[in-house]
């Protein structure tokens, strides 16, 4: 009633293809320090917008540990309100907190921890979502 199927599957020649062409593996821990890299960077860039320098070169230090180079830094200024500027550095220090608990980075979870309170601090409390 039914012809059997003659040829290769779709996903089975698919397979085939991927077994011939090189495709780089990362582990979830290494996604984890890119994800965690790239907040701090982030982080970073806003602080020095700040003119933080204190701050800005703690986080330059734990973002050169996580790529193993120091952090492109540049001093282009964008004239953003200061206040703007701390709610940007605070999410951006909570994103970079909760990937840090996940992978178990005290220094960087502490570091981040202390970053959101200082722009708490900085915004008087008044952050966007508070009570």
């Amino acid at each position: 009633m039914y012809e059997p199927i003659r040829g290769k599957s779709v996903q089975r020649a698919a397979d085939d293809d991927r077994d011939r062409r090189p495709f780089p593996h990362r582990s979830r821990e290494e996604e984890l320090d890119i994800q965690l890299a790239g907040h701090l960077a982030a982080l970073l860039a806003v602080t020095d917008e700040l003119g933080d320098d204190t701050a800005a070169e703690r986080i330059a230090r734990q973002v050169a540990r996580l790529r193993g180079a120091p952090p492109a830094r540049h001093a282009g200024l964008t004239g953003a309100d200061p206040a703007a500027l701390h709610r940007r550095a605070h999410a951006l220090a909570g994103r970079a907190l909760v990937v840090a608990a996940s992978r178990a980075d005290t220094a960087a979870a502490i570091l981040a921890a202390e970053r959101m309170d200082a722009h708490a601090a900085a915004l008087g409390g008044k952050l966007v979502g508070a009570p």
